[in-house]
């Protein structure tokens, strides 16, 4: 019989018919057998380690299995997202950048006049599909690394004790699994974003560095093949939507904080009612014989459902918030936009309208959202936001409009949006009513009057 446990290794010659003249590896150095498949000892050049590592499918599995970095495996996101590009995605020419250059700077000209926000572009850039998902990464991974660790510390919390004393031997490399699937699930949405986004904010976030404006000019050029309008005219429009939102992330410094702050705001709201799980688990489990059984997928497919947890008011206030933030932003983009390109650029109504038309099918921001979050933007918001900017505008001037993002209190709420010209209305009566207050301040006092009539006191002789 074999010293080696289950079986793995070669079968055991007698003792006779070993060579004395071969030195015998220690049964303990190979516990499994494979380093007699690979003709080598342990620690040698024929370790199974050492082969297998030098395997590229073992290698990278070796690496996704080793993963330490965090809820989310970015490696596998990375990877899963590039390769989903590999056949589709084309570099960026030397032409290529210079028009996205060349279409920035002019843009940022013609907003000078729209907005007092000074430019917030200090370089221009032009990216690949590919460099989309490799240069966004780190800003996804501060958004979505704490939401993930938190759905895993919920659910896991919420099992019940027979569930989690099974899990417990193994969470290290339930966490590793975790990890996998967390970047799958992201790379897979990464690699779909990367298909369609036109500029490095088109999901309502600032993925680029500070400073830099991004079109991404293979997805521009799809995008202009389907409209009936010169693809100079097309990559003009889309440089000044992103040359508006770069001025605005740029200097409303809260802005790109409170977003990603209201993100997380939901992620801290995740909780799991366990007594909800159990009886979830029970009805799921109900019919089944013998329990839990972890080597039985169906049965794990079957309990998955009663894990998920419900949404709470907290995360519902939160997703209200962002979904305002992200409204007031497009909102403001769109006046500052209109304004500026209106007089000067010939399609811009046709392209203004095919912009809202992909907003209002499920662009970009929805899905990521959608995805990230349960967050489902709603046209009607953005609409109602834009109504509040271009009435400023109108009402009380430009100066006016912007001044209000100079502290997120002093912005619409969610209920200021339903009545959105009530707001512009108040704006006015705020500002009649700080005026009438500094008139009162500034005025003297009345001096007290002494027995002979005078105010300072004094008396006659």
């Amino acid at each position: 019989m074999s010293d080696v446990p289950f079986g793995f290794g070669l079968p055991d010659r007698d003792d006779e018919g070993k060579d004395p003249a071969r030195p015998q590896q220690p049964a303990g150095n190979d516990p499994f057998g494979f380093g007699a498949l690979f003709g080598g000892g342990a620690g040698g050049a024929g370790a199974p380690e050492d082969l297998l590592g030098k395997m590229p499918l073992f290698a990278e599995l070796q690496k996704l299995m080793n993963w330490s970095g965090g809820p989310v495996n970015w490696d596998l996101a990375r990877q899963g997202a590039i390769s989903q590009l590999a056949t589709g995605s084309q570099p960026v020419s030397a032409g290529e950048r210079s028009a996205v250059g060349e279409a920035l700077r002019l843009a940022d000209l013609w907003l000078d006049e729209a907005t007092d926000l000074p430019s917030g572009i200090d370089r221009t850039l032009a990216w690949s599909r590919v460099e989309w998902v490799e240069q966004s990464l780190p800003q996804w991974s501060a958004l979505i690394d704490p939401l993930a660790e938190r759905v895993v510390a919920a659910m896991t919390s919420a099992l019940p004790q027979e569930a989690a004393s099974m899990v417990g031997p193994i969470a290290g490399m339930m966490g590793r699994m975790g990890g996998m699937m967390f970047g799958a699930q992201v790379g897979q949405a990464l690699g779909r974003l990367a298909d369609e986004v036109l500029t490095s904010t088109d999901v309502g976030l600032p993925l680029a560095p500070p400073g830099a404006g991004v079109l991404v000019p293979q997805n521009v050029a799809e995008f202009a093949a389907g409209l009936d309008r010169p693809a100079e005219e097309v990559t003009l429009f889309l440089a000044l939507r992103e040359a508006a939102s770069q001025r605005l992330f740029a200097h409303v410094p809260w802005l790109r904080q409170q977003l990603t702050d209201a993100v997380h705001a939901y992620a801290r709201g995740i909780t799991v009612d366990r007594e909800a799980i159990e009886r979830g688990i029970a009805e799921a489990m109900s019919g089944v014989e013998g329990g839990i059984d972890p080597s039985d997928p169906e049965t794990l497919q079957r309990i998955l459902p009663a894990l998920e947890p419900e949404e709470t008011p907290e995360q519902q206030m939160a997703l209200r918030r962002l979904e305002t933030l992200i409204a007031l932003d497009e909102g403001w983009v769109d006046t500052g936009v209109a304004s500026a390109a209106t007089e000067r650029l010939p399609g811009y109504n046709a392209l203004a309208e095919t912009m809202r038309r992909r907003r209002a099918s499920g662009g970009p921001a929805e899905q990521t959202f959608a995805t990230l979050v349960g967050l489902q933007l709603r046209p009607r918001r953005l609409r109602d936001a834009a109504t509040v900017w271009a009435a400023m505008v109108q009402q009380r001037g430009v100066a006016e409009r912007d001044r209000l993002w100079s502290h997120p209190d002093l912005l619409p709420t969610s209920d200021d949006l339903d009545e959105p010209m009530d707001f512009v209305a108040r704006q006015g009566m705020d500002d009649e009513l700080a005026a009438l207050t500094a008139d009162d301040a500034a005025e003297p006092a009345e001096q007290p009057r002494d027995e002979d009539g005078d105010e300072d006191g004094s008396t006659t002789d």
